[in-house]
């Protein structure tokens, strides 16, 4: 018997009646329902990629930023411009 970890977990009424009417159906625990409809929900689930070259244009503006000599009287750009890029 392969390893299993518990959870305890809250379902709705009529979760529990459809649960319980699969498992008799198909003549298995409810518990290995449950298994089965994780593995088949979670099958279709791709992890998120993450663009890196945004990443690293975001990385080169933030140099950029930083090199600029600081003027007196305050920043030398206007939000708006923010929104542009």
């Amino acid at each position: 018997m392969s390893s299993k970890i518990r959870k305890q977990i809250y379902i709705e009424p009529r979760q529990e009646h459809l649960l319980k009417a699969i498992a008799q159906q198909a003549g298995i625990s409810e518990a290995e329902v449950i298994r089965s409809c994780i593995d088949l929900h979670l099958g279709g689930i791709t992890a998120p990629q993450i663009d890196i070259a945004a990443w690293e244009a975001e990385k080169e503006f933030i140099e950029k930023i930083k090199t600029r000599p600081v003027k007196l009287g305050g920043r030398d750009w206007q939000r708006e411009e923010l929104y542009e890029r």
